[in-house]
């Protein structure tokens, strides 16, 4: 902030503390002002007798930083620096590790919502729920996410060192992770073709569909009606998506994924204090419809998330099959500071299901309130720590690219057979790749299996209406 807004600030202090002098008390915009002036002067002499030099504007950065985390853990303020980066991590891309992170209110230490899938965080064998106890060597309690932000990222190709606490395990595990540019692509598949695209038919045979969404960014809409037209054209009946572990992201684009599925009525609607209530509807163009689905979600589904599983559930267009999502409804508007180089990330209101339940899980919340996305009766599936673990590794395993078209090692034609070198590149995937990969799910996703189960129940009437028709 430059001196001379500090010293107008200081005088209109000096002023309001004269008039509260003169009088019985001070009005609340006295009050306002003298603190304005209190807060200065402890500026001043921080600046003036500190054991060593401070930069003013870190220090009411750091201030504000800490006024908006006292609120909540997701209201903050965001730097012009890290507001550059904000925008290009919604716009798909940015270089760091790739982790979301948030602050664990119990342990006090930066709690990791979800690793970004295909990251050097993802590979290394961060999860989601992991405590970061440190980093590089420097303890993390009290940092608050933002700033870890800035720790995290850097230039490509270096390195940084995480202790991480895996959720109930007592030991912690140190992780060194190269940085690398971060690309977002929210819209997955299960498994990857012989050209390392996504399949995004799970069940060849039935004609089941399979979407997972990581994140909700600028560009997942889009690519969510690539991935339908595609699935379209190959005969889709029924379709599965994928929202465990994802974090959430836009509004605007949970909103325009729900409208994809929902031709008519309520999305989702926003109440806040200073707010007037808004209620995003469904609009009929353009919208998938005609096939049953089913929405996994877990303790980490947050945000967009569970905006889009809830509206689907309320609908009664998706069965909702896994784990209560996370609780995390709560709306943060961007409020521009310094002509738009610097914001407010403030939250202003909390959403509210199509129904008008709750999602938000307020300070207190038992697990007999009303709050998140939890499964439809019957497709609760629990997983103890233990299995997530070995899910989430599964789930890392099938991520990675094949390389199939790595070239082989080259053989001398006149050596003996057995003296030629093997070639170990992967070979092309069988014939029918689809019956492959689905007898290749792993036995640790029985969420999924539990999916694949619910859609295909749906799918037998339909089946044996039209063998007797």
């Amino acid at each position: 902030m430059p001196r001379r807004i500090l010293l107008a600030i200081a005088m209109l202090g000096s002023v309001s503390l004269l008039g509260w002098q003169n009088s019985q008390g001070a009005k609340p915009k006295d009050e306002m002002m003298e603190l304005y002036g209190t807060f200065v002067d402890a500026v001043e002499l921080v600046e003036a007798n500190y054991v060593r030099p401070v930069n003013r504007r870190e220090l009411l950065e750091s201030a504000l930083k800490e006024m908006l985390h006292s609120l909540d853990p997701h209201s903050t303020y965001i730097s012009a620096t890290d507001w550059k980066q904000f925008k290009k991590q919604m716009e798909g891309s940015f270089s760091g590790i790739g982790i979301q992170v948030g602050m664990d209110p119990d342990a006090k230490r930066l709690k990791v919502i979800a690793p970004v899938v295909g990251s050097p965080a993802y590979q290394a064998g961060v999860l989601a729920g992991d405590l970061i106890m440190e980093i590089d060597g420097k303890s993390t309690e009290g940092l608050i996410p933002d700033k870890a932000v800035e720790v995290l990222q850097g230039r490509p190709g270096t390195s940084v060192s995480l202790k991480v606490l895996h959720a109930e395990q007592e030991k912690t595990e140190t992780l060194t992770i190269t940085r690398a540019i971060i690309d977002l692509p929210s819209v997955l598949g299960d498994a990857r073709k012989a050209d390392d695209s996504w399949d995004f038919l799970i069940d060849h045979d039935k004609k089941i569909g399979y979407i997972r969404v990581t994140s909700f960014i600028q560009n997942t809409t889009e690519e969510i009606k690539k991935a339908l037209a595609e699935l379209k054209q190959q005969g889709m009946r029924a379709l599965i998506l994928d929202l465990r572990d994802n974090p959430g992201g836009l509004l605007s684009s949970a909103v325009e994924v729900s409208d994809l599925f929902v031709a008519e009525g309520a999305i989702v609607s926003t109440k806040g204090r200073n707010t007037r209530e808004k209620i995003f509807e469904a609009e009929k163009e353009g919208t998938f419809d005609g096939f049953p689905m089913a929405v996994l979600v877990n303790g980490h589904s947050a945000s967009a998330a569970e905006i889009v599983s809830a509206c689907l559930q309320d609908h009664d267009r998706a069965v909702v099959v896994g784990q209560r999502s996370y609780g995390k409804g709560s709306v943060q508007n961007i409020l521009p500071l310094e002509n738009g180089d610097s914001v407010l990330k403030l939250t202003v209101a909390t959403y509210w299901r199509p129904s008008g339940k709750n999602i938000h899980k307020f300070p207190n919340a038992t697990d007999k309130d009303e709050w998140g996305v939890s499964p439809n009766p019957g497709l609760e599936v629990k997983l103890k720590q233990s299995e997530y673990e070995a899910w989430a590794s599964a789930r890392r395993d099938r991520d990675q690219l094949s390389q199939v078209h790595r070239a082989a090692p080259k053989a001398d034609p006149d050596a003996p057979k057995a003296d030629r070198p093997r070639d170990d590149s992967p070979k092309p995937r069988v014939d029918d790749p689809g019956k492959e990969r689905l007898r290749n799910l792993p036995d640790a996703d029985v969420q999924l299996k539990k999916a694949l189960e619910v859609v295909r129940a749906k799918l037998a009437p339909a089946a044996t209406a039209a063998a007797r028709g």
